[in-house]
């Protein structure tokens, strides 16, 4: 069931949100070759309790999981798509890597949820190509999610930019509300049909993220239950805010 956020919800959300992006922007400038990725976890729970807020991922157990999540921060890293665990194992950056760091950030009882995919270093123009238009997906769904438009809406704007670039589109993972819980519907798939799917209404609240693969869509679960990769070993990318659909179309509230 959809719950429609009040005004005051989302008042709490923009203050949330706008900590969140700050957050991740830290983090970001964070990333250099030769960094151990558990440092940006730690660095994460530093910021998040300098405001008196909450991991919204640590702990979390999500649907189908055999156990909860361990880290603050998922930070995955060229193959690995989404739900990195940065405690686990000791995995330290390489010039020409890029790293997606995924933040989930509970202000006054309300989450966000965003990412941003990181260039470590000078990386290839092949990899900046992916990162650049994965971004412009995430954008191009979040310029129809208007009131009165459809989930699928959002869906076929951002497959068609990934299918124009010949990348694969990861169809098993996709975006969903948020605001009172990590995850509520709807369910926002980053393919589908236009006018179809949840009639978007002023109020939801949802986190919209593309992943993109450079090469195929197929992916695969690590034995840590958690990250996810491409089954060819290439590299993905993947963007990600929370916006809530008003009268006048999206606003953006982690940025």
């Amino acid at each position: 069931m959809i719950r429609l956020k009040t005004k005051e919800d989302i008042v709490t959300l923009r203050e949330g949100g706008k900590r969140h992006a700050k957050i991740l922007k830290e983090l970001a400038k964070m990333v250099k070759p030769g960094l151990h990725v558990v440092e940006l976890d730690k660095k994460a729970v530093e910021l998040i309790d300098e405001n008196g807020d909450i991991a919204a991922f640590l702990n979390y157990q999500p649907y189908g999981a055999k156990r909860v999540y361990p880290a603050s921060l998922c930070v995955s890293v060229n193959d690995e798509i989404v739900h990195g665990i940065p405690i686990e194992g000791d995995t330290v950056l390489k010039k020409g890597d890029i790293v997606s760091l995924d933040l989930g950030l509970m202000h006054k009882k309300l989450i966000t949820d965003a990412a941003i995919t990181v260039p470590v270093g000078r990386i290839s123009p092949e990899l900046e190509r992916l990162l650049q238009v994965t971004k412009e997906a995430l954008m191009a769904g979040i310029k129809v999610a208007k009131a009165g438009n459809r989930v699928g809406d959002i869906s076929n704007a951002i497959q068609k930019i990934g299918e124009t670039n010949g990348y694969g589109i990861v169809e098993e993972l996709a975006g969903h509300g948020v605001g009172y819980h990590v995850h509520e519907d709807p369910y926002v798939p980053n393919y589908g049909h236009p006018g179809r799917g949840e009639i978007l209404k002023p109020g939801m609240v949802i986190a919209i993220e593309p992943m993109f693969n450079l090469g195929t869509k197929k992916i695969k679960l690590d034995a840590d239950g958690y990250t996810y990769r491409t089954v060819d070993g290439r590299p993905s990318a993947h963007f990600e805010h929370t916006i809530v659909i008003t009268e006048r179309g999206a606003e953006i509230l982690t940025e």
